[in-house]
């Protein structure tokens, strides 16, 4: 398994719920070292009222960004699929000597497509079959501007060069989604919220010898549970709620092609 995703299927989740903890953990002893009396917390409530808003004021922006962006991701795949259909059924409208060439060609660039989102763990091959990728653009938008001006007819130059355009253009979306994340300032915030959060609360449970195991449990583990999803979602290609399902699409209209 991928050193990246095993961090992010296992130790991350983990540290967090053992950070949580012990933050929960250190606001009950600070509380029974200090504070036993509710009275000496009168007013607090207010302190600990904001510093809980906006923690679900964060979580709530973070889950909603990270949901919209995975969205979009999952959109990009079926919109790259269906531009390099129209495209591929466009070429028909070039002479029949020049098709055999575009079209082989279209069919080595939806393999370095495929190529590069199968093995989006390893950074090295994706930039190298992003960079093939272009090439092939290059080649094939050559061919098929040279066989447009040497048509008799208009629609080439109508409708296959513009699909061309456009399907070239999706490739920018998708790597540009790819790298659209937050600033890793708006993660450390939260994690540094998440804890002030399980120290205060801890705090308010310190007046209790006997507090309950369960809800230390659910507390901990419900923000914990909720932080690794938010960055699941941010990284659909290497933890559990994937995309790849999507690249099905793209697989489809490459095996058309050999029909």
């Amino acid at each position: 398994m991928d050193l990246i995703l095993f961090t992010q299927l296992v130790a991350m989740p983990l540290a967090i719920l053992a950070v949580m903890y012990g933050a929960l953990n250190l606001g009950v002893k600070l509380r029974r070292k200090h504070h036993r009396d509710d009275a000496d917390t009168e007013g607090l409530g207010v302190v600990d009222g904001a510093v809980f808003g906006l923690m679900g004021l964060l979580l709530a922006f973070a889950f909603s960004g990270a949901a919209t962006r995975f969205d979009e991701r999952r959109m990009l795949v079926v919109k790259e699929a269906n531009t390099i259909g129209t495209a591929w059924l466009r070429i028909d409208l070039l002479p029949e000597a020049d098709q055999v060439q575009v079209r082989e060609k279209f069919r080595e660039y939806v393999d370095s497509r495929m190529e590069t989102y199968l093995k989006m763990s390893n950074e090295e091959t994706v930039r190298s079959e992003l960079a093939r990728s272009y090439v092939i653009q290059a080649e094939i938008w050559k061919l098929a501007v040279a066989s447009a001006k040497d048509s008799t007819n208009a629609a080439p130059e109508m409708l296959l060069l513009p699909a061309l355009n456009e399907m070239f253009d999706v490739v920018n979306e998708r790597s540009g989604h790819l790298m659209m994340h937050p600033p890793a300032a708006v993660y450390v915030l939260l994690v540094v919220v998440l804890i002030l959060c399980g120290v205060l609360a801890g705090y308010r449970m310190g007046t209790s010898d006997r507090w309950s195991k369960l809800h230390r449990l659910s507390f901990v583990v419900i923000l914990a549970i909720t932080y690794y999803v938010i960055v699941d979602l941010e990284y659909p290609r290497l933890g559990v709620m994937r995309v790849d399902n999507y690249d099905r699409l793209i697989v489809q209209t490459r095996n058309s092609m050999d029909l």
